[in-house]
């Protein structure tokens, strides 16, 4: 019933393979990828997870990728077989591409190499500015952090949750839709007239998988969260109510509302992680921008103005 979950099942896995190929290279730069193969290190007994012609995915490289990952994308990734398989086989198949073209000598290509150098500076020069613009360990401090969340009090909103129980009947096709409503109704029929059984109705009967087995409970979640059709039922249930058979997509949907946490403002404390982050990120910037306009001061600058005419011209 929940909208992210109707678009885990064709956007999750796209997303979870892309943020797992960013991760992949060292500093997340392309010209960080794998040098010249050497055939005698592929036959190595390293253990692999998977393996293409001379190529391989080792099981130390996958780790890797693994902890490089935010908690949250790692779990997701652990628990999405699929995507995790994709991204495997992208993987070998970018290692094999990689072969064909140190094979012809792609490296050795002039645009090659002066790309390489250009990307190779780009990486030295973000590596080195950040580490001379570190921020204190200390900052922000107490009140550093109490002054920005009062500054942006009107953002921090937090939307009404509700806790969504449902009994879902998917449809396969229009000819026994009519069938599926009926059964529907019927279930809702009975639900209206004993709320309390509404969970073993849901565990007997629903075919959302991933609510049945908790009584139909999909957990707290903004409207914006739930597929279109159910948001505006569930806007006008009261807790405790349930409702008549919605009709989405996918199927009908029976509807009880448990539990309503109003909007409200988020505290400080369940800010305190990303607003200090936040802070860091932003005393950082400011650091570096200061110490790069620092640098134009400590030597005389001068500007050829006909040199660099020349140079315009020969653009035209």
């Amino acid at each position: 019933m929940k909208k992210r979950t109707v678009v885990a099942s064709a956007g999750a896995l796209a997303v979870l393979v892309v943020a797992v190929a960013l991760s992949v290279r060292p500093g997340n730069d392309p010209v960080a990828a794998p040098q010249a193969i050497n055939p005698t290190t592929l036959a190595s007994s390293e253990p692999a997870v998977a393996r293409l012609g001379n190529q391989q995915v080792a099981s130390e490289e996958l780790k890797a990728v693994l902890a490089s990952l935010p908690a949250e994308s790692r779990e997701q990734l652990r628990d999405n077989r699929a995507a995790l398989e994709s991204w495997i086989r992208s993987r070998l198949a970018e290692k094999a591409l990689l072969e064909q073209a140190d094979a012809q000598g792609w490296r050795q290509r002039p645009e090659v190499e002066q790309q390489t150098r250009a990307a190779t500076e780009q990486i030295v020069m973000r590596n080195y500015l950040q580490s001379v613009s570190q921020v204190p360990k200390d900052y922000p401090s107490a009140a550093e952090l109490q002054q920005a969340y009062d500054a942006g009090k009107s953002q921090w909103q937090t939307p009404a949750l509700y806790r969504v129980s449902q009994i879902f009947l998917g449809v396969s096709d229009a000819q026994n839709a009519e069938a599926v409503r009926k059964q529907a109704l019927e279930l809702s029929r009975k639900a209206q007239a004993a709320p309390a059984e509404f969970a073993a109705l849901a565990t007997q009967f629903s075919q959302d998988q991933a609510s049945a087995g908790q009584g139909g409970d999909s957990g707290l979640q903004p409207l914006q969260q739930l597929v279109p059709e159910v948001r505006g039922v569930v806007a006008r249930l009261k807790v405790g109510a349930v409702s008549e058979p919605v009709q989405s997509a996918a199927g009908f949907h029976v509807i009880k509302l448990t539990e309503l946490q109003p909007a409200r403002q988020a505290t400080l404390d369940e800010l305190r992680e990303r607003l200090t982050q936040a802070l860091r990120t932003q005393r950082q910037e400011q650091i570096a921008k200061a110490y790069l306009e620092g640098m134009l001061t400590t030597a005389t600058l001068s500007i050829d103005g006909a040199e660099l005419n020349k140079v315009l011209e020969q653009k035209r």
